[in-house]
Protein backbone atom coordinates (compact mmCIF):
# COMPACT_ATOMS: atom_id res chain seq x y z
CA UNK A 1 0.00 0.00 0.00
CA UNK A 2 1.15 3.13 -0.71
CA UNK A 3 1.56 6.29 1.58
CA UNK A 4 -1.54 8.09 -0.23
CA UNK A 5 -3.99 5.13 0.23
CA UNK A 6 -2.60 4.31 3.57
CA UNK A 7 -4.11 8.11 3.78
CA UNK A 8 -7.34 7.56 1.99
CA UNK A 9 -8.24 3.83 4.36
CA UNK A 10 -7.78 6.07 7.47
CA UNK A 11 -9.78 9.13 6.63
CA UNK A 12 -12.64 6.79 5.21
CA UNK A 13 -12.87 4.77 8.85
CA UNK A 14 -12.40 8.50 10.88
CA UNK A 15 -15.76 9.35 8.19
CA UNK A 16 -17.26 6.26 9.32
CA UNK A 17 -16.99 6.88 13.38
CA UNK A 18 -17.95 10.29 12.95
CA UNK A 19 -21.27 9.03 10.76
CA UNK A 20 -22.14 6.36 13.41
CA UNK A 21 -21.71 8.93 16.28
CA UNK A 22 -23.88 11.10 14.62
CA UNK A 23 -26.04 8.09 14.04
CA UNK A 24 -26.57 7.62 18.03
CA UNK A 25 -28.72 10.37 19.78
CA UNK A 26 -27.34 12.31 22.48
CA UNK A 27 -28.43 10.02 25.21
CA UNK A 28 -26.81 7.38 23.83
CA UNK A 29 -23.81 9.22 23.45
CA UNK A 30 -23.87 10.17 27.24
CA UNK A 31 -24.66 6.91 28.53
CA UNK A 32 -21.62 5.42 26.71
CA UNK A 33 -19.79 8.03 27.92
CA UNK A 34 -20.64 7.68 31.83
CA UNK A 35 -20.15 3.43 30.63
CA UNK A 36 -16.43 4.82 29.58
CA UNK A 37 -15.99 7.25 32.86
CA UNK A 38 -17.36 4.29 35.55
CA UNK A 39 -15.18 1.83 34.03
CA UNK A 40 -12.14 4.38 34.42
CA UNK A 41 -12.98 4.69 38.11
CA UNK A 42 -13.28 1.32 38.89
CA UNK A 43 -10.01 0.13 37.31
CA UNK A 44 -8.52 3.72 39.20
CA UNK A 45 -10.09 2.60 42.41
CA UNK A 46 -8.37 -1.26 42.10
CA UNK A 47 -5.19 0.23 41.28
CA UNK A 48 -5.29 2.55 44.62
CA UNK A 49 -6.78 -0.54 46.86
CA UNK A 50 -3.65 -2.92 45.46
CA UNK A 51 -1.11 0.38 46.01
CA UNK A 52 -2.19 0.49 49.70
CA UNK A 53 -1.81 -3.24 50.58
CA UNK A 54 1.38 -3.18 48.65
CA UNK A 55 2.73 -0.45 50.53
CA UNK A 56 1.14 -1.68 54.37
CA UNK A 57 2.93 -4.85 52.98
CA UNK A 58 6.42 -3.56 52.41
CA UNK A 59 6.06 -1.31 55.87
CA UNK A 60 5.61 -4.64 57.89
CA UNK A 61 8.81 -6.47 56.36
CA UNK A 62 10.66 -3.40 56.96
CA UNK A 63 9.84 -3.09 60.80
CA UNK A 64 10.42 -6.68 60.80
CA UNK A 65 14.45 -6.74 59.10
CA UNK A 66 15.18 -3.33 60.85
CA UNK A 67 14.84 -5.38 64.38
CA UNK A 68 16.25 -8.33 62.62
CA UNK A 69 19.78 -6.59 62.04
CA UNK A 70 19.95 -5.08 66.02
CA UNK A 71 18.89 -8.66 66.88
CA UNK A 72 21.95 -9.88 64.72
CA UNK A 73 24.58 -7.68 65.76
CA UNK A 74 23.50 -8.25 69.46
CA UNK A 75 23.79 -12.03 69.19
CA UNK A 76 27.98 -11.76 69.81
CA UNK A 77 26.99 -10.21 73.34
CA UNK A 78 24.65 -12.45 74.14
CA UNK A 79 27.21 -15.01 73.32
CA UNK A 80 29.81 -13.65 75.63
CA UNK A 81 27.63 -13.03 78.50
CA UNK A 82 27.20 -17.01 78.11
CA UNK A 83 31.06 -17.52 78.02
CA UNK A 84 31.67 -14.88 80.92
CA UNK A 85 28.97 -16.66 83.10
CA UNK A 86 30.49 -20.09 82.29
CA UNK A 87 33.73 -19.06 83.49
CA UNK A 88 32.68 -17.58 86.29
CA UNK A 89 30.66 -20.74 87.78
CA UNK A 90 34.19 -22.34 88.24
CA UNK A 91 35.27 -19.22 90.67
CA UNK A 92 33.61 -19.79 94.05
CA UNK A 93 35.29 -16.39 95.13
CA UNK A 94 33.28 -14.25 92.44
CA UNK A 95 29.78 -15.15 93.92
CA UNK A 96 28.44 -11.43 93.45
CA UNK A 97 30.58 -10.81 90.56
CA UNK A 98 28.57 -13.95 88.95
CA UNK A 99 25.38 -12.46 90.82
CA UNK A 100 25.88 -9.17 88.53
CA UNK A 101 26.63 -10.59 85.48
CA UNK A 102 23.65 -12.81 85.25
CA UNK A 103 21.32 -10.39 86.62
CA UNK A 104 22.84 -8.28 83.70
CA UNK A 105 22.55 -11.68 80.91
CA UNK A 106 18.61 -12.38 82.18
CA UNK A 107 17.55 -8.71 81.45
CA UNK A 108 19.18 -8.64 78.16
CA UNK A 109 17.98 -11.52 77.44
CA UNK A 110 14.31 -10.92 78.34
CA UNK A 111 14.24 -7.83 76.68
CA UNK A 112 15.31 -9.63 72.99
CA UNK A 113 12.89 -12.31 74.17
CA UNK A 114 10.48 -9.80 74.52
CA UNK A 115 10.99 -8.42 71.13
CA UNK A 116 10.79 -11.69 69.22
CA UNK A 117 14.41 -13.19 69.67
CA UNK A 118 14.37 -17.24 70.36
CA UNK A 119 16.73 -19.47 71.30
CA UNK A 120 16.98 -22.64 69.49
CA UNK A 121 17.13 -25.99 71.42
CA UNK A 122 19.74 -28.14 69.80
CA UNK A 123 20.71 -30.91 72.31
CA UNK A 124 24.07 -33.11 71.76
CA UNK A 125 22.69 -36.61 70.33
CA UNK A 126 20.26 -35.10 68.04
CA UNK A 127 19.81 -35.98 64.57
CA UNK A 128 22.18 -34.14 62.31
CA UNK A 129 19.81 -31.68 59.44
CA UNK A 130 21.81 -29.29 57.41
CA UNK A 131 18.07 -27.71 57.29
CA UNK A 132 18.42 -26.88 60.74
CA UNK A 133 21.93 -27.07 61.61
CA UNK A 134 25.24 -25.56 60.35
CA UNK A 135 28.10 -27.75 60.71
CA UNK A 136 31.36 -26.17 61.92
CA UNK A 137 33.18 -29.54 61.34
CA UNK A 138 33.41 -33.48 61.48
CA UNK A 139 35.12 -35.51 64.41
CA UNK A 140 35.43 -39.41 64.72
CA UNK A 141 32.32 -40.34 66.73
CA UNK A 142 33.01 -41.44 70.24
CA UNK A 143 30.20 -44.52 70.02
CA UNK A 144 28.68 -45.94 66.91
CA UNK A 145 25.31 -44.84 67.96
CA UNK A 146 26.81 -40.52 67.60
CA UNK A 147 27.35 -41.24 63.55
CA UNK A 148 25.86 -38.21 62.04
CA UNK A 149 24.56 -37.23 65.25
CA UNK A 150 25.73 -33.60 66.74
CA UNK A 151 28.23 -33.96 68.90
CA UNK A 152 28.86 -30.28 70.47
CA UNK A 153 26.68 -27.05 70.26
CA UNK A 154 29.54 -24.07 69.41
CA UNK A 155 27.38 -21.13 68.86
CA UNK A 156 23.56 -21.33 69.68
CA UNK A 157 21.26 -20.37 67.19
CA UNK A 158 18.28 -18.03 66.97
CA UNK A 159 14.97 -17.14 65.51
CA UNK A 160 13.37 -13.72 64.92
CA UNK A 161 9.72 -14.39 64.79
CA UNK A 162 9.47 -17.41 62.33
CA UNK A 163 12.80 -16.43 60.57
CA UNK A 164 15.85 -18.23 61.89
CA UNK A 165 18.50 -15.46 61.93
CA UNK A 166 21.22 -17.61 62.93
CA UNK A 167 21.59 -21.05 62.53
CA UNK A 168 23.34 -23.12 65.43
CA UNK A 169 26.92 -23.85 64.90
CA UNK A 170 27.44 -27.73 65.64
CA UNK A 171 30.27 -30.65 65.88
CA UNK A 172 28.93 -33.84 64.16
CA UNK A 173 30.10 -37.48 64.65
CA UNK A 174 32.20 -38.84 61.31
Amino acid sequence: MSKKNKEEVIEEQVDQATAETQELSVEEQLQEEVKHEKDKFLRLFAEFENYKKRTSKERIELFKTASQDVMVSLLPVLDDFERALSHIEDDKEAEELRKGVNLIYQKLLSTLEHKGLAALSVIKGDVFNADHHEAITQIPAPTADLKGKVIDVVEKGYKLGEKVIRFPKVVIGQ
